[in-house]
């Protein structure tokens, strides 16, 4: 073969070797910050379509509503747990140690994130509650059988909004 062609063929595969190698670790570094959405059904059954469930050590976020009664609060800390549960009635622990969003109530829809610790039992980072009495994420809203609408202009300025 001529050492030129030879030269060429060399580069080329060095050049889609590191194209590849490139693809590769980005695939990876999105993969594993992927947060997947599930609902306490599927936390403890898997997925209606796939029957995929969530491993422990992933990360994920859970909707649902918080269940009347369920929340243990730590007296000489910001810990706190507290039981999630969907209309299919699934149900699962979760723990947090921070501040509670102030909209924050028992019977009210919330979305957490965070790593699933063992079977049905999240650790959370994050919480998030809804903002007013006629919002609620799609996901909770889907998972809860819920119709997802918005209000419009004149509806918020009757009940204070702007």
């Amino acid at each position: 073969m001529n050492p030129r062609r030879k030269k060429r063929l060399t580069l080329a595969i060095a050049l889609i070797g590191g194209v590849a190698a490139i693809a590769s670790l980005l695939l990876y570094a999105l993969n594993s910050n992927l947060n997947l959405f599930f609902t306490p059904t599927e936390i403890v059954q898997g997925k209606k379509d796939t029957g995929v469930m969530p491993e422990i050590g992933q990360r994920i976020r859970v909707g649902g509503m918080v269940t009347v009664g369920s929340m243990i609060r730590d007296p000489n800390s910001l810990h706190v747990e507290f039981a999630v549960h969907d209309a299919a009635g699934g149900e699962i622990i979760v723990t947090y140690d921070d501040l509670l969003p102030d909209l924050f109530r028992e019977g009210q829809g919330i979305v957490a994130q965070g790593v699933l610790i063992e079977s049905g039992k999240l650790e959370a980072t994050e919480v998030l509650a809804k903002h007013d009495e006629n919002y609620m994420p799609p996901e909770v809203a889907e998972a809860m059988g819920k119709s997802h609408e918005k209000l419009d202009y004149n509806e918020e300025q009757k009940s204070g909004g702007y």
